[in-house]
């Protein structure tokens, strides 16, 4: 496994993540040594929709994106419509992709970068229903387990965590793009 010893990866997410498409890319990178911050709209602590409990490290406001070498975007519809109409995020994520630094985005996650309109060009998958929303951001969409473009890693449901959570590190371990 690629070694991630030294790196910050961020997590943005707030109530009604998707628990294990936080869960499980958070394990994987810690477990290849990176140290991860979980950021949310506000300080405390964000609830899965299947009851996981995390605590935020830092706040959208609070965090900025040279303080990360790249980002995770979990899914889970209400977590995902949520958090892409918190300016702070929108803008952090805009400026780490714009910054090359790879990120990783799964089910319904990619709603995000279709407002920060950072997806002309791009080819990525998601969960099938953001689809159009994506697409109409200037993504081609694909239905495949896993996609990387550029740094950007994409799947489409917990189904396709294991493929996921390798091409992340990995592309985390390449550094920027």
């Amino acid at each position: 496994m690629a070694e991630l010893t030294g790196r910050t990866v961020a997590v943005i997410a707030t109530d009604g993540f998707e628990d294990s498409e936080l869960t499980s890319p958070v394990a994987a990178v810690r477990d290849a040594g990176a140290t991860v911050h979980v950021i949310a709209p506000e300080a405390g602590a964000i609830t899965g929709k299947k009851g996981a409990e995390v605590e935020v490290d830092r706040t959208t406001a609070e965090a900025g994106a040279d303080d990360y070498d790249a980002l995770i975007l979990p899914g889970g519809t209400g977590n995902a419509d949520h958090i892409r109409t918190d300016a702070a995020a929108v803008a952090l994520v805009k400026a780490m992709v714009e910054a090359g630094k790879p990120l990783g985005v799964i089910c319904h996650g990619g709603w995000i970068l279709a407002d920060a309109d950072v997806l002309r060009g791009r080819t990525l998958t998601s969960y099938p229903s953001i689809r159009t929303d994506l697409v109409n951001a200037g993504a081609t969409w694909v239905d495949e387990e896993v996609v990387v473009d550029a740094g950007m890693v994409s799947s489409r449901t917990p189904a396709d965590l294991p493929a996921f959570n390798a091409k992340l590190v990995e592309e985390i371990a390449e550094g920027r793009h």
